[in-house]
């Protein structure tokens, strides 16, 4: 562990990615791995996943391409010294702030997205002229072979590098000393993560998670948001940090909503979720069971089948649930959607607001003053009016969460700045200013005139 590590030390300090053309290089030659290797990771999602290609392309893939093609793009501009304004009272001066790179990044991916989660951090550590330590989860085994195979076998060793392995291989490699951490996963164990990283004072990204609220108004078009949240909750068989985890609905409109949902999952799945062939899968048995346990509570208005075998588990929406039910209280992170209702909208607020705020939100409604409502008074890493996900596959949009559902925001831009330091620098002409040199006499009365 230590050699990779150090291995990528010496190549950060030999400039291997310092220029912008450095940068653009190795981020286009990612683009060409990612193409030959492209049908080999679609199969190794669907071995990990059950991801049809449709899907693999749509939320993994085509994602990457628009990331790197922003990046390459855009680099150079991001890496530029700015100039920035000079008080009266510095004169005659210039001021500047000129981004760095960090040195040496470990991104530490989840098993949920495991491509786009692994290299959509790479990317923005590329742009930002940083080399890379990736540590894919072993709960994604087919996607982590493919990634190392791929990476390792296409890039400088001092540049980027992927490593596998279970727990012992987290705990040794958070043992390393590092200048950023990137880590996409659960709260527990980004605890762990910012436990280590305070050791050696590393700043890191956490990308984590939460229950985010999905809420439909009395005046929404019903039949496009049950679409939209079915298509939402059904990605990835609800495996997704920012999926709709609880549904509020005014209670006037529940019932038709309800009938809008079962109606696109008939449409989205028509032989059914269990048989379908471009329904994803529960990645483990680990986690099919803690699903399972959840649909013992409440009443099932509409799914609940399982297939053991395959680690499928049907769409399902339940109400009838009380405070005291897991299906309220942890983050679902799979295909079972609690639906609950109200009369005010100032009691969704509230809820909301009495947890920890959630990596994501999501509101149906025609209501403009609702819709500002929602954007200003209540917290949230992100998210949508009318359709729910899309935030986060818009690279210009910076994504990540706020108090327990992370801290930091990469994709595009924010990713740069996120890998990235900022040196403030001032530059002084040879002129003199003789008020700030002592003895300062009657120079206070000047002093104030400028400064105040």
């Amino acid at each position: 562990m230590r050699e990779t590590v150090e291995a990528l030390r010496n190549g950060f300090k030999k400039g291997k990615m310092q220029s912008v053309e450095a940068r653009q290089k190795n981020l286009l030659k990612l683009k060409h791995a990612l193409l030959s290797y492209e049908h080999e990771l679609y199969n190794a999602l669907y071995e990990d996943l059950g991801k049809s290609e449709f899907e693999s392309f749509e939320t993994e893939f085509g994602i990457l391409m628009m990331e790197i093609n922003e990046a390459v793009k855009h680099c150079k501009a991001w890496s530029r010294c700015k100039r920035v304004g000079t008080p009266l009272m510095l004169m005659p001066s210039s001021s500047m702030i000129q981004p760095e790179p960090l040195g040496v990044v470990l991104v530490m991916s989840p098993w949920n997205y495991p491509l786009q989660l692994s290299i959509a951090p790479l990317v923005a550590s590329m742009s930002a002229g940083n080399c890379t330590l990736i540590k894919p989860s072993s709960y994604s085994p087919s996607v982590s072979a493919v990634l190392k195979k791929m990476i390792n076998e296409n890039f400088d060793f001092e540049i980027v590098r992927v490593i596998e392995g279970g727990r012992e291989v987290n705990e040794a490699v958070l043992k390393e000393r590092f200048d950023h951490i990137f880590f996409t996963g659960s709260v527990h164990v980004g605890k762990v993560v910012m436990r280590a990283a305070a050791e050696t004072l590393t700043p890191l990204t956490l990308e984590l998670g939460g229950k985010s609220p999905c809420i439909v108004a009395a005046d929404a078009d019903l039949k496009m948001a049950a679409k939209r949240i079915i298509w939402g909750k059904a990605m990835n068989c609800g495996q997704t940090c920012v999926a709709p985890d609880t549904l509020f609905v005014h209670e006037s409109v529940k019932d038709q909503l309800i009938e809008a949902m079962k109606q696109s999952i008939h449409e989205f799945y028509p032989q059914g979720c269990l048989a379908s062939p471009i329904y994803g899968k529960i990645v483990n048995q680990k986690h099919f069971d803690r699903l399972c346990g959840y649909l013992k509570e409440g009443r099932i208005l509409t799914g609940g089948h399982i297939d053991r075998e395959a680690h499928k588990i049907e769409l399902t929406l339940i109400d009838g649930l009380s405070e005291n039910d897991e299906l309220l209280k942890e983050e679902i992170f799979g295909p079972i959607l609690p639906v609950l209702t109200y009369q005010d909208i100032e009691e969704v607020f509230d809820y909301v607001r009495a947890h920890e705020k959630p990596l994501a939100a999501y509101l149906f409604t025609n209501d403009r003053d609702l819709q500002k409502h929602f954007r200003k008074d209540l917290s949230f890493g992100g998210g949508c009016i009318n359709t729910t996900l899309l935030h986060l596959s818009n690279s210009k949009l910076g994504f990540g969460g706020v108090g327990s559902s992370g801290m930091g925001q990469y994709h595009g831009y924010r990713g740069f700045c996120e890998l990235s330091h900022f040196k403030s620098i001032l530059k002084k002409s040879r002129l003199e200013a003789p008020v700030q040199y002592p003895p300062y006499g009657n120079k206070l009365k000047l002093m104030k005139f400028f400064m105040k």
